[in-house]
């Protein structure tokens, strides 16, 4: 029989048993940065996380440059930034010059970016008027005979093309470190023991798949695969299971690559995660201990109880 972990309770600060986190080590190789004098740049995509770190950053006492990417960003980064300026997603070697014009050498990656309007809408990349710069980037993993457009390959070309430039590409998380989800039962709704199983069947099956770098998500209930996520993206995932199992009480299965590489593309859940959840009929996510991003916590948690849906984080 699976057993179900146990909410910590060890913070005293903490007002509800799941609210707990912990700060994970660096996982990045970049020397520790001078507070007095940190410079850091965001490339930022859609959602809250891109806020999150220019937050994070500024409490550090440090700069923040934001190259928003058009049609994915917030405006709202603007109020969070020393500088910002917009570019087309393709405009890799403007972002570049930008933040050298602002002396940052450090950047992150930020928010997501929707790989399926970018790639195979209209005309494709092309059509988002790519300059040279990502031309050179992108011509080996987009044209080359051995080359793909996985998640990995195409941001680890743009990561070594500031690395090129001088510019250390570090996590997130780095500053704002209360993003990662500790180990445990976070909710104080609990997972039942078919969801337990159920979990428990997933969790290979989507390590197996991100291994492949296919996607980050699956849905199970009753031992079954339901869906896998691959370009959609999670909510669409959600979306669609909701469709395909309208009797709902299923569980989402999210995890990190075996290799996740912390500087991009860490799996992530939020409040909008939550609704999309409680909309399509579902009752539990596990989510990745050390490697996976919730954004605004309190905020998702209480959502989740809400919505009597459990997160079990392991």
């Amino acid at each position: 029989m699976a057993s179900v972990p146990q909410p910590s309770s060890t913070d005293a600060s903490v007002p509800r048993p799941g609210l707990a986190i912990f700060r994970p080590a660096p996982e990045s190789n970049a020397p520790e940065p001078n507070r007095e004098n940190l410079r850091v740049g965001i490339v930022a995509g859609w959602g809250e996380y891109p806020g999150k770190v220019a937050n994070a950053v500024r409490d550090l006492g440090g700069s923040v440059t934001i190259a928003a990417i058009r049609n994915h960003a917030s405006e709202e980064l603007d109020a969070l930034a020393d500088q910002m300026k917009w570019f087309g997603v393709c405009k890799l070697g403007a972002m570049q010059r930008f933040f050298a014009e602002n002396n940052v050498d450090r950047v992150c990656l930020a928010g997501k970016l929707f790989k399926d309007r970018i790639l195979f809408h209209g005309l494709g990349w092309v059509q988002h008027a790519p300059d040279l710069e990502c031309v050179r980037t992108m011509i080996r993993p987009l044209f080359s005979k051995h080359g793909s457009t996985t998640d990995d390959t195409l941001l680890g070309a743009v990561v070594a093309s500031f690395e090129r430039r001088g510019m250390n590409v570090v996590p997130g998380t780095d500053y704002a470190t209360d993003l990662i989800a500790q180990a445990g039962l976070l909710t104080q709704c609990r997972p039942t023991r078919s969801v337990m199983s159920d979990i428990d069947f997933g969790w290979d099956i989507a390590k197996k798949m991100g291994g492949l770098d296919i996607g980050q998500s699956i849905t199970v209930k009753n031992r079954t695969v339901l869906s896998v996520e691959a370009v959609e993206g999670t909510d669409a995932c959600i979306e669609r299971t909701g469709i395909l199992c309208p009797m709902g009480h299923w569980s989402l299965v999210k995890v990190a690559k075996p290799q996740q590489d912390m500087r991009f593309d860490l799996p992530t859940i939020g409040p909008q995660t939550i609704d999309r959840m409680a909309k399509a009929g579902g009752r539990a996510i596990a989510i990745e201990a050390g490697k996976t991003i919730v954004i605004d916590r309190p905020r998702t948690l209480a959502l989740a109880d809400r919505y009597r849906i459990a997160i079990l984080s392991r």
